[in-house]
């Protein structure tokens, strides 16, 4: 999620040195088992065309990895079937809408920001608080030309489905969307009213997100996006911190096989002391930060 609450809702091959001097950090880390590599990619779901080509780094570990692990196995995504999971799962119950579950008055100053931001509230009336802040999200960006095709999950997907390669996924439509789905009223209201103050000023906000995630500035990511999502305590455990615990458990057995392995996941889930390279650290696993450099040695 590109909002700062929301984007709390949006990283060697051994040929590249990890040296200082090799060039600028970028958000991948890679962890070392006993035989193999498991490169940790933070990624930004959606991207502009102007924000292509992607990090080199990118392309010379994808080629490195035999296999990928997203956040979902892309590749194997049923378009039908995941409209009608969000239908069933984001959608009120008949007789019920949007203003009855916010309330009157946080209602109209829901309603109040959407219209100076030209965003159609009204036709969210049928949605759950969670979906609309999502959709409101979805729409102040790609007025400002973002959009999933451009990517990172999608520029690798495309090299992947190109190239045979194996991907792999640590949740469900249905699993992930039911994160959302469970939070309590109070956190979805938040959610939304959020996601409504930000979008006004979210061209500047990705902007700087975009500059900080190419050149690795884990500091203001951590300030940017983590410090705000973790003032909300539920949000941040059943969005962030839960799933970074199950995802460990996972990348630890990967750590276990020969394969070397590219996981894709979104860059509030690699950062801060809950995130997957330090939970990694914790449990004995040696971690480097990679850097960008010129060239491939």
């Amino acid at each position: 999620m590109p909002s700062r609450l929301g984007a709390a809702l949006l990283w060697l091959l051994p040929a590249i040195a990890l040296a200082d001097s090799a060039g600028h950090p970028v958000t991948m880390w890679m962890a070392e088992g006993t035989s193999n590599r498991v490169y940790l990619l933070g990624s930004v779901h959606l991207l502009r065309a102007q924000d292509h080509p992607l990090p080199r780094i990118i392309d010379d570990v994808y080629d490195e990895a035999e296999t990928l692990y997203m956040e979902l196995d892309m590749d194997d995504l049923d378009p039908l079937l995941m409209q009608s999971t969000i239908n069933r799962l984001g959608m009120l119950d008949e007789g019920t809408s949007l203003q009855d579950v916010m309330g009157d008055e946080l209602y109209a100053e829901a309603k109040a920001r959407a219209a100076e931001l030209e965003l159609p509230l009204d036709m969210l009336e049928r949605t759950e608080p969670w979906l609309a802040a999502i959709t409101v999200e979805q729409l102040a960006l790609a007025r400002i030309g973002f959009n999933p095709s451009y990517g990172v999950e999608m520029h690798l997907l495309k090299k992947a489905s190109s190239d045979g390669k194996e991907i792999l996924g640590f949740e469900s439509v249905e699993q992930q969307l039911a994160y959302l789905d469970g939070l309590s009223l109070d956190a979805q209201r938040d959610l939304l009213m959020q996601t409504l103050a930000e979008s006004a000023a979210i061209q500047d906000l990705m902007d700087d997100l975009i500059l900080a995630w190419r050149s690795g500035d884990i500091d203001y990511l951590e300030r940017t996006l983590l410090e705000d999502v973790s003032g909300y305590p539920e949000l941040y455990d059943t969005i962030v911190a839960s799933r970074n615990r199950l995802w460990v458990d996972t990348i630890d057995a990967l750590l276990e096989q020969r394969e070397d392995y590219l996981v894709v996941v979104g860059a509030l889930h690699l950062v801060g002391d809950d995130g997957v390279p330090q939970l990694l650290e914790q449990r004995g696993v040696r971690i480097t930060q990679m850097h960008e450099q010129r060239g491939i040695e």
